[in-house]
């Protein structure tokens, strides 16, 4: 996967410059061109400014070729992703053209994104399958247990993490995609 190469190629074929694109990101243009080049790895964030800017869910930045036309979507095709400072893995479980995306989450013991709060457009429905998750929301901290789930707007600043000794497995659903 060539992520700078994904995000390089959206942008050509969007007809759009460095410039405008910083200037819709806040990010520089010198920032913005070492991520293309891939000399630096971008923040969360970071990657949904430039998707927003690019009006496209941030998993097509990773996508390779396009999607196949087939609805089904078998274990051992689907799209697997790690983000930098993230210990999560991300596995696209929906088609990444649709009004709403479903991922599947896997944090190892004790990890997660301990520091930075994102938010995007949207709202999301987390199920936990396996373990546990703290999930920070705005100034609040939850504990979501295996067959719970959490309901919230994408745009209060969160992240993911998981406090235990075991595996954290997680479904998300969000609409619009964004990841």
């Amino acid at each position: 996967m060539d992520l700078g190469k994904g995000i390089r190629t959206l942008r050509l074929k969007k007809k759009m410059t460095l410039k405008e694109i910083a200037e819709k990101t806040g990010l520089t243009i010198s920032s913005l061109s070492q991520i293309e080049r891939n000399i630096l790895t971008p923040s969360l964030n970071s990657l949904i400014k430039i998707s927003e800017a690019l009006k496209v869910p941030v998993m097509w930045l990773f996508l390779e070729k396009p999607v196949p036309s087939n609805p089904v979507i078998k274990k051992n095709q689907r799209k697997k992703i790690m983000l930098p400072n993230s210990h999560g893995v991300f596995e696209l479980i929906s088609p990444p053209h649709g009004v709403m995306e479903v991922l599947l989450i896997r944090i190892e013991p004790r990890q997660g994104d301990k520091d930075e709060l994102v938010t995007h457009e949207g709202e999301e429905c987390v199920y936990v399958i396996q373990g546990k998750l703290e999930i920070r929301l705005g100034e609040k901290t939850y504990f979501v247990e295996e067959g719970d789930s959490i309901y919230f707007q994408s745009n209060i600043p969160h992240r993911f993490s998981n406090p235990i000794d075991s595996s954290l497995v997680v479904i998300v659903a969000a609409s619009p995609p964004s990841f």
